[in-house]
Parts: C-alpha cells; sequence; structure tokens
C-alpha cells in the first residue's frame, strides 16, 4: 500500500513512520504543514524544519504545505493542497492512506479522520490510546534518539530544553510528570519533540541548538541541521 505521513519531526509521527515501514508498506512521501500565523490548534510549529532532512536520511519524498493556521480554515486548506498534490501526477498520485502519529487527541483524529474521508483515503493513527509510560519506553528501546524542543508546564524547567530522552533521563521525566501531573508522553501540549535518530534512518541528524527561555516556558530553534555523515 502506498501512504504519506503526516510528520511534525516529533517522537509520535517518526514513530508512525517506522511503523508503516514495518507494514511493509511503500511510504511515498513526509507532508509538513507549515503554520503562517505560528499558532496552531492541529500542528506542531517548533523545529518542524528538521522533517527536510528526516525525508533525506529515510529516503523519502519532503512535502511541505503552507497553511494559515486559523481553527476554522486549515483542515480545509489541508485538504484542498493533499487534493492538488493527489491529482497532479506528483508523489501523492496513487496513495491510498495517511498516516498519523496522534495518541489521545480526540479533536486531531477526528479532523484528519474526516479529511481521509473526503479524500478517499484511509486514515491510520497506530499509537493511539497506547500507554504512555510503555510508549517511552519503547521510543528508547528501540533506539530513537529523541530531543525536548519545547516546553510548557510546571516541572519541565530550562534545563529541559534540548535535553535528550534517553534510559538516564527518562525515570527522571516520569518521576517529574507523576509529582506535577503531566503527561509523561507531552500529549498535553507539556513538551514538544524532534527527533534526531530512529531505527529507520540511514544516518544521524546533528543540530546546533538556540534556546530561548520566557519565565515558565521556552523553546529552541536549530541554527543548523545536518546529516551525521555530512557534519
Amino acid at each position: 500500500m502506498r501512504v504519506a505521513v503526516l510528520s511534525s519531526g516529533g517522537k509520535d509521527s517518526s514513530y508512525a513512520h517506522w511503523w508503516s515501514i514495518m507494514q511493509g508498506w511503500d511510504v511515498v512521501a513526509l507532508i509538513t504543514c507549515k503554520i503562517k500565523n505560528n499558532d496552531s490548534f492541529m500542528f506542531q510549529i517548533p523545529c518542524i524544519d528538521i522533517v527536510k532532512t528526516q525525508a533525506k536520511v529515510t529516503n523519502t519524498e519532503y512535502i511541505e504545505l503552507i497553511i494559515s493556521g486559523e481553527e476554522n480554515l486549515e483542515m480545509y486548506e489541508l485538504e484542498e493542497l493533499i487534493l492538488t498534490k493527489m491529482q497532479c501526477g506528483e508523489s501523492l498520485f496513487g496513495v491510498e492512506a495517511l498516516i498519523s502519529g496522534a495518541l489521545r487527541s480526540d479533536y486531531q483524529k477526528t479532523r484528519i479522520e474526516r479529511m481521509c474521508e473526503n479524500l478517499d483515503l484511509k486514515s491510520f493513527s497506530p499509537l493511539w490510546h497506547n500507554d504512555s509510560e510503555k510508549h517511552m519506553l519503547a521510543l528508547i528501546s528501540h533506539g530513537f534518539e529523541i530531543m525536548i524542543t519545547a516546553v510548557s508546564c510546571e516541572g519541565l524547567g530550562e534545563k529541559w530544553l534540548g535535553r535528550i530522552i534517553d534510559k538516564s533521563s527518562i525515570d527522571e521525566l516520569i518521576q517529574i510528570s507523576k509529582k506535577y501531573r503531566f503527561n509523561v508522553d507531552g500529549e498535553g501540549g507539556e513538551f514538544e519533540t524532534s527527533v534526531l535518530d530512529a531505527p529507520h534512518f540511514n544516518s544521524k541528524i546533528n543540530v546546533h541548538i538556540e534556546k530561548k527561555w520566557l519565565k515558565s516556558r521556552g523553546l529552541i530553534k536549530f541554527k543548523s541541521i545536518l546529516m551525521e555523515n555530512n557534519s
């Protein structure tokens, strides 16, 4: 089956990409939504520029779609742009399904499913309702290298910006999430991530970062993004 992945470059869409490959499907493209007004209820905004390099290290086409981010328009805009790509003989021609990394957001999942129904595509969310802690531990055990690129909740201070979630830090993150009662997988918007390495990457990604901290929240910007063999 020919499929495309809606990807932010974060842990969940990257896992969904790998899952699709494990099904034996032909992942023809990574689709990234770039938001014009810097705000969106649907899509991750920080550090999505990493997806272009993720596409290179997975030999997958990169498709960037620019949408407004306005709540009542963004899914309609995305649908129209995908339809155009499907009809004009480009990489999305013949695609049968869209894959997303939705975990528990009904808001996100139902809107993607409605769009796919309009486009006559199947919709798959392979991580849907995965146990939070088990999901994070599975990512680490499978070799995903995950960087925290934004934080926005009590308990996660500036030291977590740019930090890698690995075997040594996951226990600390789990304990903090229990103490401050937030989702350890970040599904409630507590933090955002970017994936620097994964089982389906043919090269690790190296980044240079710049931190921006505002009182109780912060984010990073990538100053450079390079494949390891080109760095």
